[in-house]
């Protein structure tokens, strides 16, 4: 029998939660694998090998049609401010890793042609181990975790695992390791991914939910080597806030209030009536925020609106920051940032992936973070400017990440340790651990693969760089160089 104990509203309809007398299970969610359901996820994971043998991820095959890598670049820059373009091409320029940061759709490309088990998950699309990093939570106080989320979207776990694999072994080539210390944290961040995934499929599941604290991060994965790089780390996340950056940046005007002072090409102020824009897009953003933190907002007020360069793969999009004082003339700086389809949204396609269609990138840029994060900053919303969807979020909200390329030998295998716990936590609040952990097994035989993979992929992702370096020599594409 089955009574209906409760309502809740979601979208346009009621969702009715049952309470089951005579079943043994009643899952409330989707299944997370195409085919019929089996009895235990542990049971359908292990039943997936025989499908996609583990050893199978180590294939990286040559596609003919596959896009050159200049090519793809300059694709993947149509939409974006052409002016921009240089510093985004020159910042890809600069190393083979800092091209990899930045191609993330020519990764999906060659992704969409390996083998996927079709587990999927809200993914980050972009989990290279540059977008790990430290932030404030409502509290004062500093987590670590994915802190990137542009291209997240619901697809096949495989390929953000497989994505930061490869970005370890050329974070290690640029910091000067060896091929075995460069390989052994592919196969550690993919060992670290296994083993926290069984961890979490152990646990009843609220306490998987919230497993792993922040503290016990460093002894679950074995990184004491990295404590001495975190401490430093987090001490200057500390002092990297709103009111620092405005200290820098910003002037006081005759008014009493402060404005933005132009250093470009990174900062510039913008002309009154796209400030007026951009200011007036907050009370659309008001309205996706939870209501409880509207009070905070209410007790500042906009002064000055400014354009500034993010990122590398982001250089060219539209991206503002806002800066607020409160009655004290401390300031608030929101980042108000345009967000774009996910680039992996062709290949998912090409792959056979359903990909449902999305109302407001910025909606789906927020909700992902969301899904995948333990903690997300309070003042996470989105917004509509003239007709471009952002994501708006806290600017300097105490941030500070580890640079993977200038880890010593022992830093990077802790800091693949790390990362690839903190991808399994992500992972598994909206995949079941049983599932990914029933196919990933207790053997090394996906570490292996995924390892050799990650060399191959830092190979081609070299010669890609190569690609681009001979391309801006040659003219064909401009570049500006140590912006």
């Amino acid at each position: 029998m089955v009574a209906e104990v409760g309502a809740q509203e979601a979208g346009s309809g009621t969702v009715r939660i049952p309470r089951v007398r005579g079943f043994a299970e009643w899952p409330l969610g989707r299944a997370s694998v195409s085919g019929p359901a089996k009895a235990s996820p542990k049971e359908e994971g292990k039943a997936l090998r025989e499908r996609v043998p583990r050893r199978t991820h180590a294939s990286l095959d040559a596609d003919g049609s596959r896009p050159d890598a200049v090519t793809a670049v300059e694709e993947s820059s149509r939409g974006r401010i052409p002016e921009l373009t240089p510093i985004r091409i020159g910042r890809m320029a600069a190393t083979p890793f800092a091209f990899l940061r930045g191609s993330a759709g020519l990764m999906a490309y060659d992704l969409a042609r390996t083998p996927m088990t079709r587990i999927r998950a809200q993914i980050c699309g972009d989990a290279h181990a540059a977008n790990f990093g430290l932030y404030g939570d409502a509290r004062g106080g500093l987590v670590i975790d994915l802190n990137d989320f542009d291209e997240t979207v619901d697809g096949p776990w495989e390929w953000d695992l497989k994505r930061l694999a490869a970005s370890l072994v050329l974070a290690g080539r640029e910091a000067g390791a060896d091929e075995d210390t460069c390989r052994a944290a592919a196969h550690d961040t993919v060992g670290a991914y296994r083993r926290t995934m069984r961890l979490l499929a152990r646990l009843p599941a609220l306490d998987a939910w919230n497993a792993i604290a922040d503290e016990e991060l460093v002894s679950h994965t074995d990184a004491h080597d990295l404590l001495g790089t975190l401490e430093r780390v987090s001490e200057k996340a500390r002092a990297n806030t709103s009111g620092r950056f405005a200290a820098r940046s910003t002037e006081p005007t005759q008014d009493g209030g402060r404005r933005f002072v132009d250093a470009p090409p990174v900062l510039r102020r913008v002309p009154d009536a796209e400030a007026a824009t951009v200011a007036a897009s907050l009370e659309q953003y008001l309205t996706t925020l939870s209501e409880d933190r509207l009070p905070l907002l209410a007790r500042h007020a906009v002064h000055d609106v400014a354009f500034r360069v993010v990122g590398t793969g982001s250089v060219g999009m539209r991206s503002y920051v806002v800066l607020l004082l409160d009655h004290r003339g401390e300031a608030l700086i929101l980042q108000v940032k345009e967000a774009r389809a996910s680039a992996l949204l062709p290949h998912l396609l090409t792959a056979g992936f359903d990909a449902p269609p999305v109302d407001h990138e910025g909606r789906r840029v927020v909700l992902g973070q969301k899904r995948m994060q333990v903690v997300s900053d309070i003042l996470l919303g989105w917004t509509t400017v003239d007709g471009r969807p952002f994501q708006v979020r806290q600017f300097r909200n105490r941030k500070g990440s580890v640079d993977p390329a200038a880890l010593s030998t022992d830093q990077l295998d802790d800091y693949a340790r790390m990362t690839g716990a903190l991808l399994a936590r992500a992972h598994s609040h909206s995949a079941d651990p049983r599932l990914v952990a029933g196919y990933c097994g207790k053997n090394e035989e996906l570490d292996e693969a995924m390892a050799t993979f990650a060399v191959a992929y830092a190979d081609r992702t070299e010669a890609d760089h190569a690609a681009l370096v001979s391309a801006v020599r040659a003219g064909r594409v401009a570049a500006e160089l140590g912006v």
